[in-house]
């Protein structure tokens, strides 16, 4: 079973937490704090694998957590960090937001890897908060929590020559005859549901990878018919070799069906427009073929294609050798002229962390709502910093205060109305608001 878009969930592992400890050991008078730092949570990697070709262990496990690292130990000792979680997947995946639909990484060569969800960091311990008018602080943080993602995975066949064409012009039976796969060939349309991968020997060892590709209809670019899962394969390859029905078996005009198929390409992405382009044209021992021949050449050529036309027939294997030696040919070219792109995309760090807009610390500000007597300040960026401090504290809850009158969320309660006795609802912890003297 080929599967090429799974949508799963991805969660960081958390920081250990920080703890509150004080020295007491016989002979060593006054033993100040003592708690260590929690250790870092796992990060989660996305990993190009070359072994893997399908998406489908995807479909039955859609969850992926990294462990949670630990918390801090006595004698100021910091907790274990976390191992990171990998993920393999097959090349060609592109990593996606669900939230925004946002490109988050796109993965093509084997080793490549990507940080995809960052752990969080440790809190830290009652050692790092001392101070002349406080030595013996009860004030450890929690850890901070791991970024948790819905993403979509969707993987674009990598293969040097994708077979494009209407439902039922032979491209199936191009690739039984040219490779060992077996892709299943029947006279009705849509027989190929998914990319069929199959390698061609094109002499002197020239070896290239064929993909049979899903046919195109008219409104495929708009996602009607198989539309845009089959195109989003046709980026990946390096040459389109364009297969035409010249006996038109089925009734249609072969013209229209080579101008059809280029303009769906190009309206579903212009660069498809600019991909090399070989024109064959099948099953060249029917006596309608032959008679379409000249007009077709005719027609394409005042159309603008100057490309060869390569005539063949698939069942009867008639122009087969040349079709394939025509293919090494223009496939050696083209890695010749990429041979400085590719080697620069292959010496690029493999190494990568992204940046996602909301890995990073949200925006300093804040909204206040009043509902009735309570009053609702929605803010990201003030809820992360809460997670991360034990209120059972009296000590923590009064630094706390101090924070959020220091980045004025008291003075706007003030202003908005909040007075002592009235509720103050952040995130899930809701507190009655006192006025400090």
């Amino acid at each position: 079973m080929f599967v090429d878009q799974v949508k799963i969930f991805v969660k960081a592992g958390d920081g250990g937490d920080g703890i509150v400890s004080f020295r007491r050991e016989k002979y060593v008078a006054e033993g100040g704090p003592f708690g260590g730092d929690g250790g870092r949570g796992g990060n989660v990697w996305f990993v190009v694998d070359e072994g893997l070709n399908t998406l489908l262990d995807f479909r039955f496990k859609k969850h992926f957590r990294a462990d949670r690292g630990e918390n801090g130990r006595t004698k100021t000792q910091h907790g274990a960090t976390s191992d990171d979680l990998i993920v393999r997947v097959p090349p060609g995946t592109t990593v996606m937001s669900d939230d925004t639909g946002a490109v988050l990484a796109d993965l093509l060569v084997h080793g490549q890897k990507v940080c995809i969800a960052k752990g969080g960091k440790g809190g830290r311990g009652n050692a790092h908060f001392a101070t002349p008018s406080n030595p013996a602080p009860e004030i450890a943080e929690k850890g901070e929590e791991g970024i948790g993602l819905w993403v979509i995975l969707e993987l674009k066949v990598i293969a040097d020559v994708g077979l494009v064409g209407f439902p039922s012009v032979g491209k199936s039976t191009i690739l039984s005859v040219v490779s060992a796969a077996k892709p299943k060939i029947a006279a009705y349309p849509f027989t190929t549901l998914h990319p069929q991968l199959g390698v061609v020997n094109g002499g002197e060892g020239r070896s290239f990878v064929m993909a049979d590709l899903p046919g195109l209809i008219e409104g495929a670019s708009q996602g009607i018919g198989l539309g845009h899962q089959f195109l989003r394969h046709v980026e990946r390859t390096r040459l389109l070799v364009h297969v035409v029905d010249l006996a038109s078996v089925d009734g249609r005009d072969p013209i229209q069906d080579w101008q059809m198929i280029n303009q769906e390409l190009m309206m579903y992405d212009m660069e498809l427009e600019k991909k090399p382009q070989l024109l064959v044209v099948n099953k060249i021992d029917l006596p309608e073929a032959q008679e379409n021949l000249p007009l077709f050449v005719e027609e394409v050529r005042k159309l603008g294609y100057d490309g060869d036309i390569i005539e063949i027939s698939a069942a009867s294997q008639q122009g087969i050798q040349k079709m394939i030696y025509k293919i090494a040919d223009m496939i050696y070219e083209i890695k010749q002229a990429a041979i400085a792109r590719d080697k620069e995309v292959a010496a690029l760090d493999q190494v990568a962390e992204v940046e996602f807009r909301y890995q990073k610390e949200a925006e300093e500000t804040f909204e206040i709502i009043r509902e009735d007597e309570r009053f609702v300040v929605r803010s990201p960026w003030i809820e992360r910093r809460m997670k991360r401090v034990r209120f059972e504290s009296e000590q923590e809850f009064q630094r706390f205060s101090v924070w959020m009158r220091k980045t004025g969320v008291e003075q706007a309660l003030r202003e908005a109305g909040c007075e002592d006795g009235n509720y103050v609802l952040i995130g899930d912890f809701e507190f009655e608001f006192v006025e400090q003297s």
